[in-house]
């Protein structure tokens, strides 16, 4: 019996190290980006963007907050914003991982003196091998006085 248990504590050791070993997709990807409305008041509503991501080895995100991996671009400006994303697995792992991520975009505003104007937002994510993911856009919004 002695031997038995030994056997099957080798064979669950062995058969953990897998994690070690595993050969996922390496650069992330990212889906399905929908809008929490497509209609804004200026300086007051938070536009909230949702995508869907999958990464085959698990590294988004950092623990650094100085450390910007989302990058969101408003179609309207030359130079995109840049977000920090806490780790989204455990950082000593390379586990296949997707899920949802939510960022909010606090006080859109107008640009110029209109009392209307629309806009899209261009996104990706970065891992920590510096890979990028796909860029998606989203659908119009409008922003008002």
């Amino acid at each position: 019996m002695l031997k038995l248990n030994i056997l099957a504590f080798i064979l669950l050791f062995v058969s953990c190290k897998c994690d070690d070993q595993y050969t996922g997709e390496p650069i992330p990807s990212i889906s399905a980006v929908t809008l929490n409305q497509t209609a804004y008041k200026q300086f007051s509503d938070t536009v909230v963007i949702t995508l869907k991501y999958k990464d085959g080895d698990g590294d988004l995100g950092f623990e650094s907050a100085d450390s910007l991996s989302v990058e969101v671009k408003d179609m309207r400006f030359e130079k995109p914003d840049y977000y920090h994303l806490r780790p989204l697995a455990p950082l000593d792992k390379k586990i296949a991982i997707t899920g949802e991520i939510r960022i909010a975009l606090k006080n859109v505003f107008l640009l110029g003196s209109s009392s209307q104007e629309n806009t899209q937002f261009s996104i990706r994510i970065k891992d920590r091998a510096q890979h990028w993911s796909n860029r998606l856009t989203t659908k119009s919004i409008t922003i008002n006085k």
